[in-house]
This record gives C-alpha cells, structure tokens and sequence, in this order.
C-alpha cells in the first residue's frame, strides 16, 4: 500500500500526559496522514524527527472539539480530536479550514473500522473531568451521539438524569500514575545503550562508555542528541553511537552483526573456520533476519558449507519465532539461545558467535555539535594522498590524535562563499556509505575541506590493481555500497553529479564510500538545470544531461549503471575507443555499453535498467538497493 501522504502539515498537539494545561504543553509538530498511518513529527518537514504514530485502524472516532468557553493557550483556536485505543489526542488546527480537511479525510479513512464509537465527548477532558458532561472517569461513555459521516451539527443526547440541573463538585486529585496515558513515543523518557566509545572531543560533549545507559534529553538534529548520564552529567552524543533500548533491539547482542550481508557474513565465517560459528543479520527484505551457519560436518570433497536460515514469525498473536516450526520462541535472543544448546534440523548448533571485525565507531557529522568550522592551527599535515579537479588532497590529523584527509581549494576553483554555505548542509549528511565531511578552514585562503580518511583510497585504483583477485559477492558488495549511500542522498534531495568509480572510496574494512560532492547541489525540486557550457562527464551522464544539462536523482541513477559497469569489467573505462562527442551520437542512437564477462544475467539486466532513456523509467536508489540485495541473497550467488 502506497505510504505517500495524503496530508501534511504543521498542527500543534496537546500533551496526554499532563493532566493541567498550559502553554508548555501544547507542542508544534509535522502532521503527516498516509492510507495507514497518522504520523507527527518535531522539527521542520524537510529534517524531522518521528515522536508519535497512530496506525488508522486503530482510531475509534475523529471529530471537532466544542471549545465551549475557556481559553485555548496557543496560537492554534480550531481543535479536533483522534480517539484510539484508550488514548485521546487533541490536535489543533491554524485555520478552519484546516481543521475540516483533517476531519474530513480522516473519517473517510476510518469509514469501515470496525469498534467506531456509537457516542463521543464533545469536549475536553481536562484536570480530571470531560467538561461536556462533568463525568470524572476518562474511559467514561460518550455523552453525544458520534455520527461518522455527518457533520457537525448534531444535537445532544439527553444529560445523564443524575447530572441533570446539578453540577458534580469536583473529585480529589487522581493519583498521577492512575491519570497517565501513553501516547507513543511522546513526553516518554527515552533511554539508550552505548554501541561504542565516545571520549568527547568539545567541553560541551557527554562522554559515552560502550554498554552504558542514557537518558535523551533533547534531540538536536538528525546527527546529534543532548543526553544525561548515570551521575546527571549533560552534554552532545553523536546520534550513531547509541541504540535505543527495548526488548525487540538485537544490538546488544555479540551474535548480531548490523550492516552485515551475506558474502560479508560468509568471508568472516570462513576466517573463523570453526564449526557451529554463526552469525545473525538483517535480512535482505526490512525487519527480518537472517542466522548464516558454518559446519564442515558432511561437506566431503566440497569443503565446509555455510547455511543461510530465515527466521520466521507465526502470523498469530502474540507472534513466535522459530527456524524448526517445531520450536516456537516468544523472542529471537530465546530462539538462539535453544538452538546453541540443541541442533534441532540445523546443520550444527549455534556454537560460536561471530562479530564484525571493526568495532571502532562510525563517523560523526562533524567533530561535535554544530561544528563546522575547523582552525587551521588544529591540523597537521602529512603525505600527499593525491590531487583533483579542486586541488592537492592529504593525510592530516586533527589536534593530533584524529586521523583526516585535508583538500586544499586552489584559487578559483570554485565560487567558495557558495561552497561554504553548502558546506553547513553537507556536513549534516551522516551515513556509513559516504565520506564524511567533518569540516572546513574557512577563514584564510586557500580553504581546506577535512573529511574522513579512507585508507585504500580511490575504489577505481582499487579494482585495477587487484584484477582478476575479485568474487562476484565482493565486487556485488562494492555496487551495493555505493547504492546505499546514493540512496542517502536522494532521500535527502542532493544530487551527487559527478558520480563514478573514481570518486568512491575504501577503507581498510574493504567497505565503499561515495564522495567527492564538489558538484554536487542542494535542490528541492530533485532537478537542476545547468548553465550553458557547464562541464560534465560525458561518459557517465544521460542523454537528458547532455542534450539539456538537466540533472537530477535520475541521472545519477544512470551514472549508477555505469559504475556498476566498471566495477565489474574491475576498473576499465567505459567506451575507451571513443571520443566524448562519438559516446553522445552513440548513446543518442540506442547503443549501451555491453555486458561484463563478471556480471551474471540480473546484475546486466539492472544495469539496463539504469540506462532507460526516459529518466522517469529508471529505478529509484531504494528499488536499486532492493535488487541488489534480491540478487545478493540469492542461493547461487556467493563470494566462494
């Protein structure tokens, strides 16, 4: 079902969880209503952040709220109200006309729920009492009948004959613990577990401790969070060193490995080389799992095999878990813990879990907390990693225990006071598939842009240094890497431009990153249209790129393809025996870079994919990666 929005906008939400009301309790969030969901965010539309979520069959009742005198303390006057579960939630509306869309379209959505209210409160519940009808008890009957398709001009039912002509003195306090309710996500206080390390590199950080608890005290942005410690100490954590803490999180656990897929999982359980080593992953579709399995027992001249098993849920409630339908667990940690004590149709137990090799923590947008900018005294330079189209690039290190790479902008190479106000955006794009930008040295000329060191350097020198050393699984690896990250940046409207195998990295963990964003601009509308005579790869652009200079998420999906291309003829250059304007009649005229002698069926099929020359035909990066990982899973497919 499609989860495009039906409506969004900015409404402010009235807190559950205080029993009195006052300004401080009435809070601006992002409204957005899909056909299953009615979601509301903090912070801007463009970069918000989930608080609360009601699934719309949950819902009961939606409608007006009769103000019925008494002073509504924020800007918003129209009120209306989503009834679900046992909870209430009051949202109010800057206009009346607003107000009567959201009604509107959300009674239509709930027409055929089943448990729509037969009576309703016209009025607030508010400090201990519904003031339509004076009752005391929040789950009390409603006093007016609901009409779901009607409007608003219904009569009242008759008063309750005992409140008829009196007025019911008001009851003593509720005890709080009896009066609260738990409206998802928000006004809860939100505790997360420490993946990693973090000494904290600004006196306004919070050191983190692998293992510890903290409490969230406030989220920043997408990419920092204020937090308090055990002993009430405050201060900035990166957003990526922390997991939430519930019982569904597996992250704790040694035997699960985040980020891991299977030729990854295979390559660390052949390192092992223990039987019963083991290894649980994401699965390639979301929120399931994977437990891939090393034995030799068996294996003959074949050598030891690894097993890949799917874990499945039941489809009754409460749902169960289980690799042998015969053994159901309420939890996946249970599930693995019965299963490293008896085999039970595995082909060994579970025996010895088997983590990720890199344990240090991921990059952090920036070095702390709206940091940007960087003195040029904190950097020591070292060896010259090279040099590109916007100057000299070297290995440095930040105040002298942080390795990074330092891009030295030569003069002229790039409108830099346009570069440093896209620099603020940049830097806040996080995600363990792109170089990280950690800063730039503004203040003096020539500027340096410090990013994240990546050791083995350019992936296109990588492939041809090694040719012939590649399995399918890994170069498969590198495609999807690089997929991830681009799927990154189109969901958050950049376009890369410039994407190839020369401006993605490695590290030493053979991971693949995307950089060099030079070219790249901040758009809203997806599409950006080139000034006449602007240079771009001819070789990697589309048609639409070279006949209009119009760029856009779709064209760096045809890039895409052609980084697909050099990874598996492992480093060549595309259309080597022509000349740029040659690569223009011929791709005009249909023609396509032929099929790798490395590349199976699929993976040619979804270079042609990218490929399409209407852009609105090519895949997204989310369908990409999704591909990817179909044909990654795939039984035959393997890094041996």
């Amino acid at each position: 079902m499609s989860a495009d929005p039906l409506l969004q906008e900015t409404l402010i939400k009235r807190s559950q969880q205080k029993k009195r009301t006052s300004p401080l309790n009435y809070k601006e969030r992002v409204f957005v209503l899909t056909k299953t969901r009615l979601t509301y965010y903090e912070g801007k539309p463009e970069k918000k952040f989930k608080r609360g979520s009601v699934e719309l069959s949950r819902i009961k009742c939606v409608e007006i709220v009769k103000i019925g005198g008494g002073n509504i303390p924020c800007q918003n006057k129209y009120p209306f109200q989503v009834v679900y579960d046992t909870n209430t939630l009051y949202v109010f509306a800057p206009s009346q006309k607003s107000r009567t869309l959201w009604v509107l379209m959300l009674k239509n959505e709930i027409q055929h729920n089943a448990g729509v209210l037969l009576k309703f409160h016209p009025q607030f519940w508010l400090e201990g009492l519904w003031l339509c009808c004076r009752q005391a008890g929040k789950q009390a009957p409603g006093c007016e009948e609901y009409n779901l398709l009607g409007d608003i001009s219904r009569k009242p039912l008759p008063p309750i004959p005992e409140q008829e002509n009196t007025r019911r003195p008001r009851p003593p306090p509720v005890p709080q613990d009896e009066d609260e309710e738990d409206d998802e996500e928000e006004e809860q206080e939100e505790v997360v577990v420490a993946l990693y390390d973090f000494p904290g590199m600004e006196p306004h950080d919070l050191k983190l401790v692998c293992g510890g608890e903290y409490v969230i005290l406030e989220k920043c942005d997408v990419n920092w969070f204020r937090a308090r410690n055990e002993y009430g100490e405050e201060g900035y954590i990166p957003s990526n060193y922390v997991t939430e803490k519930t019982s569904g999180n597996l992250v704790e656990f040694a035997w699960y490995s985040k980020g891991v897929n299977r030729n990854m999982a295979e390559e660390l359980l052949r390192k092992e080389d223990k039987e019963g080593a083991f290894i649980v992953r994401d699965s390639s579709h979301p929120s399931t799992y994977t437990v891939s399995l090393y034995t030799k027992a068996g294996s003959g001249e074949g050598g030891p095999m690894i097993k890949h098993y799917h874990i499945k849920e039941t489809q009754c409630t409460p749902k169960k878990f289980y690799l042998a339908e015969k053994h159901l667990f309420s939890s996946i940690p249970e599930l693995i813990e019965y299963h490293s004590h008896n085999g039970a149709g595995l082909a060994a137990r579970l025996r010895y879990p088997v983590g990720k090799q890199d344990k240090s923590g991921p990059s952090t947008a920036g070095f702390s907390y709206e940091m940007w900018e960087i003195k040029p005294s904190e950097l020591t330079f070292m060896k010259e990693l090279g040099s590109g189209q916007y100057g000299q690039v070297r290995l440095g290190m930040w105040r002298s225990q942080h390795k990074v790479a330092i891009k030295t902008i030569k003069e002229g190479a790039m409108y830099e006071e346009d570069f440093i106000e896209e620099a603020k955006l940049m830097m806040k794009l996080s995600h363990p598939k792109l170089v990280q930008l950690y800063g730039v040295c503004s203040q003096q000329r020539p500027i340096y842009i410090v990013t994240e060191f990546m050791q083995q350097g350019c992936m296109v020198n990588y492939l041809r240094q090694r040719r012939g050393s590649f399995s399918l699984g890994s170069l498969l690896d590198m495609c999807l890497d690089v997929c991830e990250g681009m799927e990154y940046l189109e969901a958050n409207s950049f376009i890369h431009r410039d994407l190839a195998a020369r401006n993605c990295l490695m590290n030493d963990a053979m991971v693949v990153k995307v950089s060099d964003f030079g070219m790249a601009r901040y758009v809203l509308d997806n599409q950006y249209t080139s000034t006449k005579g602007a240079k771009f790869p001819v070789k990697w652009s589309p048609p639409e790129v070279f006949n209009y200079c119009k760029f856009s998420s779709k064209s760096d999906v045809w890039s895409y393809g052609v980084l697909m291309w050099e990874v598996f003829t492992e480093g060549q250059m595309p259309f080597d025996q022509s000349l740029n304007h040659e690569v223009v009649a011929m791709v005009t005229n249909g023609h396509r870079l032929f099929r790798p002698k490395m590349a199976t069926a699929a993976l040619y099929d979804i270079m042609q994919l990218c490929w399409n020359n209407r852009p609105e035909e090519r895949p997204s990066f989310s369908e990409l990666c999704l591909r990817l990982s179909d044909v990654l899973e795939d039984d035959g497919f393997s890094s041996s």
